[in-house]
């Protein structure tokens, strides 16, 4: 079990918070609005009032003694950037904080936040693919350059070995048949018709396989 304090609760902060205390960890959830931390008090481990600018408070309250510190203040820069100084500052080991911008996040990295998310871009990202690419169920972007996606089995795929398919700088890291899951599987694994692929790949190598569809 981690201990992990959640800055920021709107529908973001709060998906996070009630997902980590679902899942068995010691969650704090920290928002300067009475009323967000009223009607979250009842799903995480505690909720503390405060703002995000209010660094001896934060301290006061052990900070250092926690493991991830999710910074998931949006709208506020300010207040997101100091939440994430301050974090680091004092020694949280892992901290990942929500960006709104390519330079908000830039902003959040050049202070020392290990990762940095963008929710509503990926969301994005993962509608526009479901509108044009159908058979693409999911596509979760990993670098700059490359992305996970979830995908239908090609037509010429099927009854194929990974190694008869030999697909060019991309790896298929799962597949999917019914209800079993096969994660990472050998070179020797068959695609069989309808099996959904779980692939990481070069960006424009994917883009290919959403063009044959």
């Amino acid at each position: 079990m981690k201990q992990i304090i959640v800055v920021g609760c709107g529908r973001f902060g709060s998906s996070v918070a009630k997902t980590l205390s679902k899942l068995g960890h010691d969650v704090m959830v920290v928002d300067q609005n009475p009323d967000i931390i009223k009607d979250i008090s009842e799903y995480v481990a505690h909720a503390v009032q405060m703002d995000a600018l209010d660094e001896p408070s934060f301290r006061t309250m052990g900070i250092r003694n926690f493991d991830v510190a999710v910074i998931a203040i949006g709208s506020d820069l300010e207040a997101s950037i100091m939440a994430t100084l301050i974090a680091k500052e004092a020694g949280v080991p892992t901290v990942i904080a929500k960006a709104m911008s390519e330079i908000h996040g830039k902003l959040l990295m050049k202070i020392g936040a290990d990762k940095v998310i963008y929710p509503e871009r990926d969301m994005g990202m993962r509608v526009a693919f479901g509108l044009v690419t159908p058979n693409i169920l999911d596509v979760i972007e990993f670098s700059q350059d490359y992305s996970i996606i979830e995908t239908v089995a090609l037509e010429e795929w099927e009854q194929k070995s990974l190694k008869e398919l030999n697909l060019s700088d991309m790896t298929i890291i799962a597949i999917k048949t019914g209800e079993r899951i096969n994660i990472v599987p050998s070179s020797d694994a068959v695609i069989k018709k309808d099996d959904i692929v779980v692939i990481l790949g070069n960006n424009d190598n994917l883009k290919k396989i959403s063009e044959k569809r």
